[in-house]
């Protein structure tokens, strides 16, 4: 079987942590946050860009539904779907394991920068006409994230 998502950010935040945290003190914060989130940005799309190939869906909904089941595997997250159709999914985030994990490691903003920003990257993955809207997260203090993807030119808001 394979690891889950969450699995896998916290292994990778054994090493990606102290690594972003000695380019932070090294080039300043802001500088290195930057070339993180370029480089992961990178990886991220591409992701999504795979996904949406292998997955061969015309329904955004359907597509992005089952992406997200994925992430949030082995309990990772608790969600309530607030609208699906061929050209939307929102949803809202009341629980999130990788919040939690960052929490206890003392690094939530990191949390977010090599999780939470993951999501705008891997949407563009899946298409120039794929739109992600979030105005905040668990992550960030928030009491849940609300994720509303939308396809340009799609009938539903």
């Amino acid at each position: 079987m394979s690891v889950s998502v969450i699995e896998q950010a916290k292994i990778q935040a054994q090493v990606l942590v102290p690594l972003v945290r000695a380019l932070q003190a090294e080039l300043g914060e802001a500088r290195a946050n930057a070339i993180v989130r370029k480089a992961l940005g990178d990886l991220y799309r591409g992701f999504g860009e795979q996904f949406w190939k292998t997955k061969n869906e015309t329904d955004l909904g359907k597509a992005v539904a089952s992406a997200f089941k994925t992430y949030a595997r082995d309990d990772a997250l608790a969600y309530d779907v607030i609208e699906q159709t061929q050209d939307t999914f929102a949803f809202d985030v009341r629980r999130c394991a990788y919040a939690e994990f960052y929490k206890a490691l003392g690094a939530p903003e990191l949390g977010f920068l090599l999780v939470c920003t993951a999501d705008f990257a891997t949407a563009e993955g899946f298409g120039s006409d794929v739109r992600l809207t979030r105005t905040q997260t668990i992550m960030q203090g928030a009491d849940h994230c609300n994720f509303r993807y939308r396809r340009d030119g799609g009938g539903s808001q």
